[in-house]
């Protein structure tokens, strides 16, 4: 059986084997990128506390290090990030300036999650905020997770309930310095009566996903070699049946 050379079978063949190898490659690519992340916060939970003081920093720095904080909350200036559930309940991260010891330069902090008041949706739940000098660790992400916007944003205030929020946006709110991350705070409010009483601590890892574009990957080199396959395939079929 002879296999028979077909110009535009071989020419679609090649962009087939061209864009799967392309598209794998760029999944690869993709699946290194989040292998990197995940060793970055890996070293970053193992390393020290990284002290952040009045100077400025990268936010590509200090991602996924774990910070410590040294100053006093901005209580009057809370936001409740919305649609923020856990364990299966609908709740709020409470977002909070941090003024950092000696000097005007702010932290927003995510200070926990809080349960939501389903009977009055815009009610929230107490929590105490220590007054004076406060020691805070966390893990500083670029922005606390965004989620769909429903509708126009509400103007950024205190107390606002809003879909998102991060350090730009609450710096241009309020005209204060601050830092360009937002902590995740992971140590107890101290022996302020009531702080850790609502207040819940646990947050999400972030979704790193390598695993799913080395799927992709293989499924792309996969569909180059078929589209091999088929073309040699058909190619000695026709020139049988000739």
């Amino acid at each position: 059986m002879a296999f028979r050379f077909r110009l535009i079978p071989f020419l679609a063949t090649a962009a087939l084997v061209a864009i799967g190898i392309s598209a794998g490659r760029w999944q690869d690519g993709r699946a290194a990128q989040k292998i990197a992340l995940e060793a970055r916060l890996a070293a970053g939970n193992a390393a020290e506390p990284l002290a952040l003081g009045a100077t400025p920093v990268a936010a590509a720095d200090v991602e996924f290090r774990r910070v410590r904080l040294q100053g006093e909350w901005d209580a009057g200036w809370p936001v409740y990030l919305d649609n923020r559930p856990h364990d299966g309940h609908s709740g709020f991260y409470l977002l909070m300036p941090l003024r950092l010891a000696g000097s005007d330069m702010h932290v927003l902090v995510a200070r926990g999650w809080l349960p939501r008041d389903m009977a009055d949706r815009n009610k929230l739940p107490t929590y105490a905020t220590p007054s004076g000098p406060v020691v805070v660790e966390g893990i500083a992400r670029l922005n606390p997770g965004h989620v769909m916007q429903l509708g126009e944003a509400p103007k950024l205030t205190p107390g606002a309930i809003v879909q998102n929020a991060d350090a730009a946006a609450v710096a241009a709110a309020t005209g204060w310095k601050f830092q360009p991350v937002v902590v995740e705070q992971t140590t107890p409010d101290g022996a302020a009566p009531g702080a850790t009483e609502a207040l819940v601590r646990d947050w999400p890892a972030p979704a790193m996903g390598a695993d799913k574009h080395k799927a992709y990957a293989f499924q792309w080199y996969a569909l180059a070699a078929m589209a091999v396959l088929f073309f040699v395939f058909t190619g000695l079929r026709k020139s049988g049946k000739r």
